[in-house]
């Protein structure tokens, strides 16, 4: 089982763990079985290959500020769509040119919307996306569906987090609906431990999705 430090994803970023943003842990990769993270250490247990999109899960050490954000959904962007609809939701100007790319799905638009809000809530709290250590995501079924849209929300998620190759460094392009892979909106290391669950209802008439994260500074 592959673990990675906070170091080897800000490695792999293009600098030392300090200099990428991605917090203070020192300890290099492999060496820990059995024992917990130094005091100023955040360690990611990740599965093989180089280009996982979640951890298996993450140890933080006893000195390491946490910062949790509340669940976040999409922003009210579309004033054209009815009150309450999933449409008022979505935000066309995360997008190229203004219009919604072949193939995107409502959950997929709004989970673009709600993954900006959580760039922005982070980043009002003095950290970035690469900070972040664990996520949770609730969706809900668009009307008529069988189930929730898991496809669309991933391939959003893979314009915020885990796009970078752990062995190259490089950035992985990422489709938008149906489109051709692209470089990713937010180009980002971090495969935080992750939990993604279908619910009856969210909170927001017309919201498909909420997430909260936690970050380490």
């Amino acid at each position: 089982m592959s673990r990675f430090s906070r170091r080897r994803l800000g490695a792999v970023a293009g600098g030392t763990a300090v200099a990428a943003g991605l917090g203070a842990g020192t300890a290099s990769a492999g060496g820990h079985r059995g024992k917990g993270p130094r005091p100023t250490e955040v360690r990611f247990n990740m599965p093989g290959g180089n280009n996982p999109s979640i951890a298996n899960g993450v140890a933080v050490g006893g000195a390491v500020a946490v910062y949790t954000s509340s669940g976040l959904g999409p922003a009210a962007a579309n004033p054209s769509a009815p009150a309450g609809s999933p449409e008022q939701y979505v935000d066309l100007s995360l997008f190229p040119g203004g219009t919604l790319p072949a193939g995107v799905t409502i959950t997929e638009a709004q989970a673009w919307n709600t993954l900006k809000r959580i760039v922005d809530n982070l980043t009002a709290m003095g950290a970035r996306p690469q900070d972040v250590i664990t996520m949770k995501c609730y969706l809900k079924r668009t009307p008529g569906a069988s189930d929730a849209d898991y496809a669309g929300w991933n391939r959003a998620y893979r314009h915020f987090f885990a796009n970078v190759d752990l062995g190259t460094g490089k950035p992985i392009p990422m489709p938008i609906g149906t489109t051709a892979p692209v470089r990713p909106s937010v180009v980002n290391p971090a495969r935080p431990a992750r939990a993604t669950t279908e619910v009856a209802g969210l909170a927001v008439p017309g919201w498909l999705i909420e997430v909260e994260v936690q970050a380490t500074y």
